[in-house]
């Protein structure tokens, strides 16, 4: 008798991951979906910014009230990244990117870290994580999240590395350190 009920397990057992590896896929795709507020956001999901390809312009205010506009940099370095203070590879990265940013700012580069307010804890946790970690360089916000969907930031960290003519060079997925943003950094115009 117990190996009937241990064979009716392990046939239970195996449709269920069957059934989670065929109707997995389709979930997932359309949770994104879910939390996009407007048609436009939805039909800049579809046509996300590539590598090769020039980086959408934006305008966003930062957390000190000065508007930030992405082609206002052009001719410099960029390194846009998408972040909130919940994310502990974020945390882990920014020390690197301040390091970097106080190394590099009078190279032509520069560090906009873009904080995905609309799910993060509130300004005032943002505010708080910047004076922890004594950053320095412009924390545009995304109060609306309508550009981190733009940009696809669905896994954060995410950033792009722009050139200076505001062209997209590379899309990063995951935390960077100091070496390896001057490597990025060093082999593009």
């Amino acid at each position: 008798m117990n190996k009937n009920t241990l064979s009716i397990a392990i046939i239970v057992l195996l449709l269920a991951i069957a059934a989670v590896n065929f109707l997995g896929p389709s979930f997932a795709e359309e949770k994104p979906a879910q939390p996009v507020a407007s048609g436009a956001a939805n039909t800049a999901d579809s046509s996300a910014p590539a590598e090769g390809e020039a980086a959408p312009d934006f305008v966003l205010t930062s957390l000190d009230g000065e508007a930030v506009r992405l082609s206002d940099y052009r001719g410099k370095k960029v390194i846009l990244n998408f972040w909130a203070t919940w994310c502990p590879p974020c945390k882990a990265e920014m020390p690197h990117m301040q390091k970097f940013y106080e190394a590099n700012k009078d190279q032509g580069i520069e560090v906009l870290a873009v904080n995905l307010t609309s799910i993060d804890k509130g300004e005032e946790s943002v505010q708080a994580f910047v004076e922890e970690f004594g950053l320095t360089f412009p924390i545009p916000m995304d109060r609306d999240g309508q550009l981190g969907p733009q940009y696809q930031a669905v896994t954060i960290p995410t950033t792009y590395i722009i050139d200076t003519e505001g062209i997209i060079q590379k899309k990063v997925v995951g935390p960077m350190d100091e070496a390896m943003m001057q490597k990025l950094t060093s082999s593009i115009n």
